[in-house]
């Protein structure tokens, strides 16, 4: 069986934002490891419309031309890792858009977590494991938190140096771990499928 394929999705599109960051380093971290065949899936590639459908595309097919772009892109995964940044507790409003644009897609696929924010974006993560169930997709266990001082050290916005080496003993063996399960339930859950 072919490795499995997966998203690693950016889930915010602000002109300054950080979420480019650890998108480069766990897109690294995944071709070390090996086991996982990973690719960056940008929304600012994708400019969707607020949800606007009669229903989710499993009841109803989408009509919007870029929301069908949208899910023909992710309907090519076996699962999805996202960089999610914590604003107000919660994900982001575009991020939030883009996994309502989508349903069949998502479904039955493992998801995963890069998460940021002044206390490591765990709220918001919590919030994205709750839609990805809701979702169908299958939330893992260990996911990379970057917070507190770590994450100030490393936010260019706050003066840090734009370098996740510097906090790899922080975040590393939960790198490790979230790919770990990754790719066992992408293959799992890619058996089971087929």
């Amino acid at each position: 069986m072919s490795k499995p394929k997966i998203a690693i999705i950016v889930g915010s599109t602000r002109k300054v934002r950080f979420a480019d960051i650890p998108t480069a380093w766990i897109k690294a971290q995944a071709e070390t490891h090996g086991a996982l065949d990973v690719e960056v899936v940008d929304l600012r590639d994708f400019p969707l419309p607020f949800f606007d459908e009669v229903a989710s595309n499993a009841w109803v097919p989408s009509e919007n031309d870029v929301a069908k772009a949208w899910q023909q892109k992710l309907a090519g995964f076996d699962g999805y890792i996202f960089v999610v940044a914590e604003y107000n507790r919660s994900i982001t409003g575009v991020l939030k858009n883009a996994l309502d644009q989508a349903y069949v897609e998502w479904a039955k696929k493992p998801m995963g977590i890069v998460a940021y924010g002044s206390v490591g974006g765990t709220r918001a993560a919590e919030h994205l494991r709750l839609i990805g169930v809701e979702l169908q997709m299958v939330p893992v266990r260990n996911a990379v938190h970057i917070g507190g001082g770590d994450f100030f050290k490393v936010h260019p916005g706050f003066g840090g140096t734009g370098n996740l080496a510097d906090i790899e003993g922080s975040i590393g063996a939960s790198a490790k771990a979230l790919l770990d399960d990754m790719a066992w339930w992408a293959g799992a859950t890619k058996a089971a499928r087929g």
